[in-house]
């Protein structure tokens, strides 16, 4: 089973910026579009980010211009820039395949907590 490692969270003030960085425990992690989620307390876990294998990426309208999506298929990593951000940014943040079927999903990780103070 694929092991999600996520790191790069913390508390910034508003306006600031984060690294988000997710590894996978695989080795064909290069043919799978990869996604970035979040989920803020009271809420459902929302896609905010995707990239696909080739590179093609995708953005919630929330954090589009804001937030960027790159990855590093040598290092099996995932990558969020987060520029610009709010307070409603605020969320445990997760990576996983980006799909919207539950049963590809590989198992979640930890997630890591972004919170953005005013």
């Amino acid at each position: 089973q694929v092991q999600l490692v996520e790191s790069g969270g913390g508390l910034v003030q508003s306006g600031g910026s984060l690294r988000l960085a997710c590894t996978a425990s695989s080795t064909i992690f290069h043919l799978f579009p990869m996604a970035w989620y979040r989920q803020a307390p009271g809420k459902q876990r929302e896609l905010v980010a995707g990239i696909s294998s080739r590179y093609t990426t995708n953005y919630a309208d929330s954090v589009k211009g804001r937030f960027t999506i790159a990855r590093d298929n040598a290092k099996n990593t995932v990558f969020l820039q987060m520029n610009s951000l709010k307070p409603e940014d605020t969320a445990v943040y997760y990576c996983n395949r980006d799909t919207d079927r539950d049963s590809d999903l590989w198992d979640w990780g930890q997630g890591t907590q972004v919170t953005v103070s005013s």
